[in-house]
């Protein structure tokens, strides 16, 4: 494990280096890019973790996630424009760099050369499919804050269960429900699909698309929530009739601070590998891929900060 304590050396002074300004190889990506190589090189130059790059932005005024850090050096994701042009001076500022020189590299957007890994199945558009019976729009006064999702595994590699917790908050008065989706398995028979509200909420209309394998349907509050109040529910899918699973995945259409997904496997039917997937959308190729270990107790865990919009979660290969 690798720890920043802060106490390694100062924050504000950088590594060691040669006399003469910035190190040649610096120079040069500064100069030429791409933007993430560029990145990457400071922030080792300035002797930074991305924690304490994180806290010199706040100090500045400027919010942005760990998580969009890393994926910006990695060459995972890359600044959009406008909006992110005032962060990327903000890092020049932290990371002692010349004015404009990481902006000007911000155009010069490399593609992604990925491979489709196994595991991973192209999402259907379920959402779509119920639009013209299921008042898609009740989920646009509602704030997403955080979700985790439980998907129990069972001994013939077939998905039971996803359980799900989700912290939301209403953006303006008067949300009393949210709208879910679910999407099985291939082979699952969808009528077969049941709902089981948990605390915080009760089912509400429910519909089926055999097409898609898809389930939509509505969770209803107790109340309508005031402007900012925050609310907690949960609910458990039981969809128990698909083949092998490909593993688990959930669509966020605005950004959300925490995602926890989780998978439970059967100590019969353990996987031979899983990964830790986003895709920016359903058409993209995954663009953040991290191996995960599954654990004794036969759990493997992927948390993702700030994320979306995108389609995030864990994929699954079997045997």
């Amino acid at each position: 494990m690798t720890a920043d304590s802060g106490h390694a050396r100062p924050v504000d002074e950088p590594a060691t280096h040669p006399p003469g300004g910035l190190p040649s190889g610096l120079a040069e990506t500064l100069r030429y890019g791409p933007f993430h190589r560029a990145l990457h090189d400071a922030i080792a130059h300035r002797g930074l973790s991305l924690a304490r790059l994180r806290a010199h932005l706040e100090q500045q005024g400027v919010q942005v996630g760990q998580s969009t850090l890393s994926y910006w050096q990695r060459g995972l994701r890359h600044p959009e424009v406008p909006r992110a042009i005032a962060t990327v001076r903000a890092l020049e500022a932290v990371l002692r760099l010349p004015p404009e020189s990481l902006v000007a590299l911000v155009g010069n957007r490399p593609q992604p050369r990925l491979t489709r890994p196994p595991g991973w199945v192209s999402p259907v558009p379920v959402l779509s499919e119920f639009e013209a019976v299921t008042d898609v729009g009740a989920n646009t006064d509602i704030e997403v804050l955080s979700v985790h999702d439980t998907v129990t595994v069972g001994p013939e590699r077939e998905q039971r269960s996803i359980s799900t917790r989700m912290v939301v908050r209403a953006a303006k008065a008067g949300p009393d429900r949210f709208l879910a989706v679910h999407q099985g398995d291939e082979g699952c028979l969808i009528d077969n699909a049941l709902v089981r509200p948990g605390e915080g909420c009760r089912l509400g209309r429910l519909r089926r698309q055999l097409v898609t394998r898809g389930l939509a349907f509505e969770l209803l509050f107790d109340r309508r929530l005031a402007e900012g109040e925050e609310h907690v529910f949960s609910f458990t899918v039981v969809d128990d009739t698909g083949g092998p699973t490909p593993g688990h995945r959930r669509t966020f259409r605005e950004p959300c601070r925490g995602y926890l997904v989780q998978l439970a496997f059967n100590r019969r039917a353990l996987p031979a590998r899983c990964t830790k997937q986003f895709r920016i959308s359903a058409e993209a190729m995954p663009v953040d891929l991290e191996e995960l270990v599954c654990g004794l107790g036969g759990f493997a865990s992927a948390y993702f900060e700030d994320v979306g919009p995108g389609i995030a979660g864990i994929g699954v290969e079997w045997t």
